[in-house]
Protein backbone atom coordinates (compact mmCIF):
# COMPACT_ATOMS: atom_id res chain seq x y z
CA UNK A 1 0.00 0.00 0.00
CA UNK A 2 1.80 3.30 -1.12
CA UNK A 3 2.39 6.01 0.80
CA UNK A 4 3.63 9.44 -0.74
CA UNK A 5 5.99 11.32 1.73
CA UNK A 6 7.87 14.81 0.80
CA UNK A 7 10.77 13.22 2.53
CA UNK A 8 11.01 10.95 -0.69
CA UNK A 9 9.85 12.88 -3.06
CA UNK A 10 7.62 9.38 -4.44
CA UNK A 11 9.59 6.78 -3.30
CA UNK A 12 7.32 4.64 -1.58
CA UNK A 13 7.37 4.35 2.39
CA UNK A 14 7.45 1.37 4.14
CA UNK A 15 4.59 1.09 6.74
CA UNK A 16 5.60 0.28 10.46
CA UNK A 17 3.15 -2.29 12.54
CA UNK A 18 1.97 0.44 14.64
CA UNK A 19 0.66 1.93 11.69
CA UNK A 20 -0.55 -0.58 10.07
CA UNK A 21 -2.28 -1.64 13.61
CA UNK A 22 -4.04 1.96 13.25
CA UNK A 23 -4.67 0.89 9.65
CA UNK A 24 -6.67 -1.94 10.64
CA UNK A 25 -8.15 -0.69 13.86
CA UNK A 26 -10.01 2.62 11.66
CA UNK A 27 -11.36 0.43 9.15
CA UNK A 28 -12.51 -2.74 11.32
CA UNK A 29 -16.22 -0.99 11.88
CA UNK A 30 -16.49 -0.78 7.95
CA UNK A 31 -16.00 -4.66 7.75
CA UNK A 32 -18.32 -5.35 10.99
CA UNK A 33 -21.34 -3.70 8.54
CA UNK A 34 -20.77 -7.52 6.88
CA UNK A 35 -22.96 -8.92 9.01
CA UNK A 36 -25.85 -6.53 7.61
CA UNK A 37 -25.89 -9.14 5.11
CA UNK A 38 -27.03 -11.67 7.12
CA UNK A 39 -30.15 -9.70 7.94
CA UNK A 40 -31.06 -9.70 4.60
CA UNK A 41 -31.24 -13.54 5.05
CA UNK A 42 -31.94 -13.94 8.42
CA UNK A 43 -35.09 -12.06 8.46
CA UNK A 44 -36.94 -13.89 5.11
CA UNK A 45 -38.53 -16.47 7.78
CA UNK A 46 -40.67 -13.47 9.30
CA UNK A 47 -44.27 -14.19 8.04
CA UNK A 48 -44.67 -9.92 7.25
CA UNK A 49 -48.05 -8.10 6.61
CA UNK A 50 -50.49 -9.69 4.01
CA UNK A 51 -52.26 -7.12 2.08
CA UNK A 52 -56.13 -8.12 1.05
CA UNK A 53 -57.02 -8.86 -2.83
CA UNK A 54 -59.57 -9.69 -5.19
CA UNK A 55 -60.22 -13.10 -6.44
CA UNK A 56 -61.54 -11.71 -10.09
CA UNK A 57 -58.29 -9.28 -10.23
CA UNK A 58 -57.58 -11.14 -13.41
CA UNK A 59 -53.52 -9.83 -12.93
CA UNK A 60 -53.14 -12.01 -10.40
CA UNK A 61 -54.00 -15.66 -12.55
CA UNK A 62 -51.12 -16.18 -14.24
CA UNK A 63 -49.49 -19.90 -13.83
CA UNK A 64 -46.91 -19.72 -11.23
CA UNK A 65 -43.28 -20.39 -12.43
CA UNK A 66 -41.95 -23.37 -10.98
CA UNK A 67 -38.62 -22.64 -12.74
CA UNK A 68 -37.40 -19.07 -12.79
CA UNK A 69 -35.40 -17.39 -15.62
CA UNK A 70 -32.62 -16.82 -13.10
CA UNK A 71 -32.86 -17.94 -9.59
CA UNK A 72 -31.76 -16.66 -6.60
CA UNK A 73 -28.10 -18.52 -6.65
CA UNK A 74 -27.97 -17.29 -10.14
CA UNK A 75 -28.15 -13.47 -8.88
CA UNK A 76 -26.03 -13.91 -6.38
CA UNK A 77 -23.22 -14.81 -8.56
CA UNK A 78 -24.46 -12.34 -11.22
CA UNK A 79 -25.07 -9.68 -8.56
CA UNK A 80 -22.29 -10.57 -6.28
CA UNK A 81 -19.23 -12.60 -7.19
CA UNK A 82 -18.93 -11.41 -11.20
CA UNK A 83 -18.74 -7.77 -10.01
CA UNK A 84 -15.86 -8.76 -7.44
CA UNK A 85 -13.77 -10.83 -9.97
CA UNK A 86 -14.38 -7.81 -12.61
CA UNK A 87 -12.86 -5.46 -10.24
CA UNK A 88 -10.17 -7.53 -9.78
CA UNK A 89 -9.32 -7.54 -13.44
CA UNK A 90 -9.83 -3.97 -13.38
CA UNK A 91 -7.34 -2.92 -11.14
CA UNK A 92 -5.15 -5.26 -12.62
CA UNK A 93 -5.01 -3.75 -15.51
CA UNK A 94 -4.65 0.17 -14.76
CA UNK A 95 -3.23 0.70 -11.00
CA UNK A 96 -2.68 -2.66 -9.68
CA UNK A 97 -3.10 -1.09 -5.96
CA UNK A 98 -4.39 -3.15 -2.72
CA UNK A 99 -5.81 -0.01 -1.41
CA UNK A 100 -8.03 0.34 -4.30
CA UNK A 101 -9.00 -3.46 -4.06
CA UNK A 102 -9.81 -3.09 -0.32
CA UNK A 103 -12.23 0.21 -0.90
CA UNK A 104 -13.70 -1.52 -4.28
CA UNK A 105 -14.23 -4.43 -2.22
CA UNK A 106 -15.86 -3.05 0.63
CA UNK A 107 -17.90 -0.61 -0.89
CA UNK A 108 -19.60 -3.51 -2.96
CA UNK A 109 -20.15 -5.29 -0.01
CA UNK A 110 -22.01 -2.41 1.42
CA UNK A 111 -23.84 -1.73 -1.47
CA UNK A 112 -25.12 -5.23 -1.45
CA UNK A 113 -25.84 -5.31 2.04
CA UNK A 114 -27.82 -2.35 2.54
CA UNK A 115 -30.33 -2.45 -0.66
CA UNK A 116 -30.41 -5.68 0.43
CA UNK A 117 -31.70 -4.91 3.80
CA UNK A 118 -33.86 -2.17 2.85
CA UNK A 119 -35.63 -4.32 0.01
CA UNK A 120 -36.12 -6.98 2.44
CA UNK A 121 -37.83 -4.60 5.16
CA UNK A 122 -39.47 -2.86 2.61
CA UNK A 123 -41.08 -6.18 1.13
CA UNK A 124 -42.17 -7.39 4.45
CA UNK A 125 -44.12 -4.28 5.84
CA UNK A 126 -45.42 -3.19 2.23
CA UNK A 127 -46.73 -7.04 2.00
CA UNK A 128 -48.06 -6.30 -1.46
CA UNK A 129 -49.62 -9.49 -3.05
CA UNK A 130 -47.83 -10.57 -6.22
CA UNK A 131 -49.23 -8.35 -8.90
CA UNK A 132 -49.22 -9.46 -12.83
CA UNK A 133 -48.15 -12.66 -11.10
CA UNK A 134 -49.40 -16.16 -9.82
CA UNK A 135 -51.42 -15.30 -6.28
CA UNK A 136 -54.15 -16.84 -7.20
CA UNK A 137 -52.41 -20.58 -8.35
CA UNK A 138 -50.36 -20.25 -5.34
CA UNK A 139 -53.43 -19.33 -3.26
CA UNK A 140 -55.75 -21.99 -4.71
CA UNK A 141 -59.20 -20.64 -2.99
CA UNK A 142 -62.11 -23.34 -2.56
CA UNK A 143 -63.65 -23.92 -5.86
CA UNK A 144 -66.82 -20.96 -6.49
CA UNK A 145 -65.18 -18.52 -3.91
CA UNK A 146 -66.06 -15.02 -4.36
CA UNK A 147 -65.15 -12.08 -2.33
CA UNK A 148 -67.17 -10.27 0.11
CA UNK A 149 -69.79 -8.26 -0.91
CA UNK A 150 -68.17 -4.66 -1.00
CA UNK A 151 -65.14 -5.89 -0.02
CA UNK A 152 -62.29 -7.85 -0.41
CA UNK A 153 -60.69 -11.14 0.34
CA UNK A 154 -57.49 -11.94 2.22
CA UNK A 155 -55.36 -14.94 3.07
CA UNK A 156 -57.30 -16.70 5.21
CA UNK A 157 -59.10 -18.06 2.29
CA UNK A 158 -56.33 -19.79 1.06
CA UNK A 159 -56.13 -23.76 0.79
CA UNK A 160 -52.28 -23.44 -0.07
CA UNK A 161 -50.47 -25.63 2.56
CA UNK A 162 -47.11 -24.48 1.61
CA UNK A 163 -45.97 -21.95 3.93
CA UNK A 164 -43.34 -20.59 1.57
CA UNK A 165 -45.12 -20.39 -1.23
CA UNK A 166 -47.55 -18.11 0.53
CA UNK A 167 -45.17 -15.95 2.05
CA UNK A 168 -43.36 -15.45 -0.82
CA UNK A 169 -46.35 -14.46 -2.91
CA UNK A 170 -46.63 -11.38 -0.86
CA UNK A 171 -43.34 -10.04 -1.09
CA UNK A 172 -44.12 -8.18 -4.83
CA UNK A 173 -42.69 -4.64 -3.85
CA UNK A 174 -39.93 -4.21 -4.87
CA UNK A 175 -38.40 -6.07 -6.81
CA UNK A 176 -35.43 -7.88 -5.13
CA UNK A 177 -33.80 -9.29 -8.34
CA UNK A 178 -33.46 -5.81 -9.80
CA UNK A 179 -32.26 -4.07 -6.52
CA UNK A 180 -30.31 -6.56 -5.77
CA UNK A 181 -28.51 -6.70 -9.38
CA UNK A 182 -28.02 -2.90 -9.96
CA UNK A 183 -26.72 -2.80 -6.27
CA UNK A 184 -23.71 -4.88 -7.36
CA UNK A 185 -23.55 -4.12 -11.18
CA UNK A 186 -24.35 -0.59 -11.15
CA UNK A 187 -21.47 -0.28 -8.50
CA UNK A 188 -19.08 -2.28 -11.16
CA UNK A 189 -20.80 0.67 -14.01
CA UNK A 190 -19.57 3.37 -11.38
CA UNK A 191 -15.70 1.86 -10.26
CA UNK A 192 -15.38 1.50 -14.64
CA UNK A 193 -16.51 4.91 -15.52
CA UNK A 194 -14.03 5.93 -12.69
CA UNK A 195 -11.57 4.46 -14.10
CA UNK A 196 -11.56 5.27 -17.57
CA UNK A 197 -12.28 8.89 -16.91
CA UNK A 198 -15.39 8.52 -19.24
CA UNK A 199 -16.24 12.13 -17.67
CA UNK A 200 -13.28 14.14 -18.65
CA UNK A 201 -14.92 16.52 -21.11
CA UNK A 202 -13.35 14.63 -24.11
CA UNK A 203 -16.26 12.35 -25.21
CA UNK A 204 -15.70 8.70 -25.83
CA UNK A 205 -18.33 6.27 -27.55
CA UNK A 206 -16.12 3.10 -26.53
CA UNK A 207 -15.83 4.28 -22.52
CA UNK A 208 -19.30 4.91 -22.29
CA UNK A 209 -20.23 1.71 -24.00
CA UNK A 210 -18.05 -0.33 -21.64
CA UNK A 211 -19.21 1.49 -18.61
CA UNK A 212 -23.10 0.71 -19.09
CA UNK A 213 -22.42 -2.48 -19.97
CA UNK A 214 -22.70 -3.87 -16.26
CA UNK A 215 -26.05 -1.69 -16.34
CA UNK A 216 -27.49 -3.84 -19.43
CA UNK A 217 -27.04 -7.01 -17.94
CA UNK A 218 -28.56 -5.72 -14.53
CA UNK A 219 -31.44 -4.34 -16.71
CA UNK A 220 -31.75 -8.20 -18.47
CA UNK A 221 -32.48 -9.54 -14.73
CA UNK A 222 -34.60 -6.93 -14.08
CA UNK A 223 -36.63 -8.06 -17.05
CA UNK A 224 -36.95 -11.17 -16.46
CA UNK A 225 -39.34 -10.71 -13.57
CA UNK A 226 -41.78 -9.10 -15.54
CA UNK A 227 -40.97 -12.28 -17.93
CA UNK A 228 -41.61 -15.09 -15.22
CA UNK A 229 -45.00 -12.65 -14.22
CA UNK A 230 -42.93 -12.04 -10.70
CA UNK A 231 -43.84 -8.48 -10.62
CA UNK A 232 -45.55 -5.62 -11.97
CA UNK A 233 -43.41 -3.24 -13.77
CA UNK A 234 -43.43 -0.25 -11.12
CA UNK A 235 -42.00 -3.04 -8.96
CA UNK A 236 -39.08 -3.43 -10.83
CA UNK A 237 -38.38 0.21 -11.69
CA UNK A 238 -38.83 0.93 -8.11
CA UNK A 239 -36.01 -2.03 -7.22
CA UNK A 240 -33.76 -0.68 -9.88
CA UNK A 241 -33.88 2.78 -9.34
CA UNK A 242 -33.12 1.32 -4.68
CA UNK A 243 -30.11 -0.50 -6.37
CA UNK A 244 -28.65 1.85 -8.59
CA UNK A 245 -29.02 4.94 -5.95
CA UNK A 246 -27.72 2.60 -3.57
CA UNK A 247 -24.79 1.85 -5.56
CA UNK A 248 -23.68 5.56 -6.40
CA UNK A 249 -23.98 6.00 -2.62
CA UNK A 250 -21.52 3.79 -1.13
CA UNK A 251 -19.15 3.89 -3.97
CA UNK A 252 -19.00 7.56 -3.12
CA UNK A 253 -18.31 6.43 -0.04
CA UNK A 254 -14.97 5.27 -0.81
CA UNK A 255 -13.89 7.24 -4.48
CA UNK A 256 -14.20 10.66 -5.71
CA UNK A 257 -17.13 11.88 -8.09
CA UNK A 258 -16.82 10.59 -11.38
CA UNK A 259 -15.89 13.91 -12.88
CA UNK A 260 -12.71 14.49 -11.22
CA UNK A 261 -9.35 14.44 -12.18
CA UNK A 262 -8.02 11.98 -9.89
CA UNK A 263 -11.38 9.69 -10.69
CA UNK A 264 -9.39 6.55 -10.69
CA UNK A 265 -7.87 6.82 -7.54
CA UNK A 266 -9.43 5.57 -4.16
CA UNK A 267 -9.52 8.02 -1.23
CA UNK A 268 -6.90 8.08 0.79
CA UNK A 269 -7.21 6.23 4.38
CA UNK A 270 -8.50 7.85 6.90
CA UNK A 271 -6.12 7.61 9.45
CA UNK A 272 -3.30 10.80 9.61
CA UNK A 273 -0.25 10.72 7.77
CA UNK A 274 2.74 11.16 9.56
CA UNK A 275 3.38 14.74 8.36
CA UNK A 276 0.91 16.64 7.40
CA UNK A 277 0.24 15.81 3.88
CA UNK A 278 -3.02 18.18 1.50
CA UNK A 279 -5.47 15.38 0.53
CA UNK A 280 -4.74 13.16 -2.48
CA UNK A 281 -7.61 12.66 -4.06
CA UNK A 282 -8.51 16.46 -4.87
CA UNK A 283 -7.31 18.66 -7.99
CA UNK A 284 -3.88 18.80 -6.19
CA UNK A 285 -1.36 15.61 -5.51
CA UNK A 286 0.24 15.12 -2.22
CA UNK A 287 2.12 18.07 -1.10
CA UNK A 288 4.05 18.72 2.47
CA UNK A 289 2.87 21.58 4.04
CA UNK A 290 6.52 22.22 5.98
CA UNK A 291 8.59 21.58 2.76
CA UNK A 292 7.76 23.79 -0.57
CA UNK A 293 11.08 24.46 -2.52
CA UNK A 294 11.75 24.82 -5.99
CA UNK A 295 8.41 26.53 -6.98
CA UNK A 296 8.39 26.58 -10.79
CA UNK A 297 5.93 28.79 -13.34
CA UNK A 298 3.82 26.38 -15.56
CA UNK A 299 1.00 27.65 -18.30
CA UNK A 300 1.74 31.12 -15.60
CA UNK A 301 0.38 28.91 -12.77
CA UNK A 302 3.16 28.48 -10.43
CA UNK A 303 3.56 25.27 -8.96
CA UNK A 304 6.14 22.86 -6.98
CA UNK A 305 8.27 19.88 -6.75
CA UNK A 306 5.77 17.69 -5.51
CA UNK A 307 2.39 18.51 -7.99
CA UNK A 308 2.13 15.75 -9.48
CA UNK A 309 2.64 15.48 -13.62
CA UNK A 310 -1.58 14.82 -14.15
CA UNK A 311 -1.96 18.37 -12.36
CA UNK A 312 0.56 20.10 -14.08
CA UNK A 313 -1.03 18.90 -17.25
CA UNK A 314 -3.99 19.95 -16.47
CA UNK A 315 -3.20 23.45 -15.77
CA UNK A 316 -1.17 23.33 -18.72
CA UNK A 317 -3.96 22.83 -20.84
CA UNK A 318 -6.36 25.65 -19.69
CA UNK A 319 -4.24 27.90 -21.13
CA UNK A 320 -3.00 26.03 -24.29
CA UNK A 321 -6.52 25.98 -26.54
CA UNK A 322 -5.12 26.66 -30.12
CA UNK A 323 -6.63 23.43 -30.84
CA UNK A 324 -10.11 24.25 -29.62
CA UNK A 325 -12.83 25.02 -32.57
CA UNK A 326 -14.22 28.72 -32.24
CA UNK A 327 -17.18 29.07 -29.70
CA UNK A 328 -16.50 25.52 -28.20
CA UNK A 329 -15.55 25.10 -24.57
CA UNK A 330 -11.69 24.03 -24.29
CA UNK A 331 -11.17 20.39 -23.51
CA UNK A 332 -8.60 19.49 -20.28
CA UNK A 333 -5.97 17.58 -21.58
CA UNK A 334 -5.04 14.23 -19.44
CA UNK A 335 -2.60 12.24 -21.46
CA UNK A 336 -3.05 8.71 -22.07
CA UNK A 337 -5.07 6.44 -19.89
CA UNK A 338 -1.88 4.43 -18.94
CA UNK A 339 -0.20 7.32 -17.89
CA UNK A 340 -3.04 8.43 -15.70
CA UNK A 341 -3.09 5.03 -14.38
CA UNK A 342 0.77 4.90 -13.50
CA UNK A 343 0.90 8.05 -11.79
CA UNK A 344 -1.88 7.16 -9.96
CA UNK A 345 0.62 4.59 -7.80
CA UNK A 346 1.98 7.24 -6.24
CA UNK A 347 0.20 9.27 -2.97
CA UNK A 348 -2.57 6.82 -2.51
Amino acid sequence: MPFFSAANRGERAAMDAKRRAKLIRSYAPDWHVLPASAVFFGIDGVQGYRREFSLSDTSLRHPYAVHERIPNVALYMIAGVSPFLLQIVVNLITIRSWWDFHNATLGLILSLSITGAFTQFTKLTVGRPRPDTDLIDRCQPPPGSQDPVFGLSNSSICTQTDAYMMKDGFRSFPSGHSSLSFAGLGFLAFYLAGKMHLFDKRGHAGKAWLSVAPLAAASMVAISRSMDYRHHWHDILVGSILGLTMAYFCYRQYYPSLGDELSHRPYSPRIKREEPILPTHGRTESVSLSMLPGEETSGGVKTNDFMGASEARYRDSSSDHDHEAEGTVPRPNPGSLPEIWKEGEDGQ
